[in-house]
């Protein structure tokens, strides 16, 4: 006897989310896709945006439509990793070490100004991201189940943060830059929120058991072999910018991005590389490209580039070990 097909994830829960969310944020529908996602797929999302966006607003009210625990964590400079995962707490009846778990032990996590905290809370939370549990002591605990971190950050502040490492910003699925509304949509803004009590209130609409029936829907969704090698080349491309032929399909916006330096091993590669003008190349700006010595320039040209009146020993010398130059493909 053959196996009864699968059958369909019930999905209702999702435009009812949509319904609730509508009702408190004007538009951002992006951000409200974006976030569903995350939620299906069980990854994180970094949220940037200037201040006044509706970003914690989004999230505390797509945490309100599920059925699900919700923390929110304030980041700030004298914020400790114990504040985030918790400790171990000395009872003193049983005379023994007892764990107290931190604000991370729920299915939604919001880390609001996740840039203001040093590197060393910020890196408290990359176990939880990715092994889903927390180690207090020399004890490991699971966390719930759905776990999904959503971080804020706001790129117009420098003063008194810390950027990101590149570990914690492998954890997030999506980094969402999100922008000013329309005109249109900044007036309803106006209209539902210059309240003494704007409504923000909203139902929940799904529960856990919905999302995790969603999450076990996506192993019945067939990819095709080609497809999945199609991906795999795509990425593979990205590190090993070199490999591309002029001649194939498709890469010549991919050796754009290596000339322009925007893959993560065209990087690599050149950062010894000085700062210059991008009107220059390697042999110097428009008046220096003869070749000559500057000894044996004229006196109004030598040590002098036309463009921004610099000295021109920022150029490189490949006779004297100059910097190596990414050259498109």
């Amino acid at each position: 006897m053959s196996a009864a097909p699968a059958q369909p994830a019930n999905l209702a829960w999702v435009d009812a989310v949509r319904e609730q969310f509508s009702g408190v944020i004007v538009g951002q529908q992006q951000l409200l896709n974006r976030l569903l996602a995350a939620l299906i797929t069980g990854n994180h999302v970094l949220i940037e945006g200037v201040p006044g966006l509706g970003k914690t607003l989004s999230i505390v009210t797509i945490a309100r439509c599920l059925n699900a625990s919700f923390h929110r964590i304030q980041f700030t400079p004298d914020l400790l990793p114990s504040d985030i995962i918790g400790t171990l707490i000395y009872d003193t009846h049983s005379g023994h070490f007892t764990p107290r778990k931190g604000p991370v032990f729920a299915n939604i996590i919001l880390a609001d100004e996740v840039n203001r905290a040093p590197a060393k809370v910020q890196s408290a939370l990359l176990e939880s991201m990715q092994e889903r549990q927390v180690t207090i002591g020399d004890t490991s605990y699971p966390l719930p189940t759905p776990f999904l971190v959503l971080a804020t950050q706001n790129p117009i502040e420098q003063e008194g943060t810390y950027p990101l490492p590149e570990a914690q910003l492998d954890r997030f699925l999506f980094k969402l830059v999100l922008d000013y509304p329309a005109i249109v949509e900044e007036r309803l803004i106006l209209d539902r929120m210059v309240r003494a009590e704007p409504a923000t209130a909203v139902q929940a609409v799904a529960s856990v058991a919905d999302i995790l029936n969603s999450r076990r829907a996506l192993d019945d969704i067939h990819l095709e072999p080609a497809l999945r090698d199609y991906i795999v080349n795509l990425v593979d491309a990205t590190r090993h910018p070199r490999r591309l032929r002029p001649q194939d399909k498709g890469t010549h916006s991919l050796r754009r991005l290596a000339a322009r330096q925007c893959l993560p091993r065209a990087r690599r590669q050149s950062r010894s590389r000085p700062r210059r003008s991008r009107l220059r190349d390697a042999a110097g700006c428009e008046r220096c490209r003869d070749g000559r010595p500057p000894s044996s320039r004229p006196s109004h040209l030598r040590g002098r580039c036309r463009r921004r009146h610099q000295p021109s020993s920022h150029h490189p010398n490949p006779e004297r070990g100059g910097a190596a130059v990414i050259h498109p493909i």
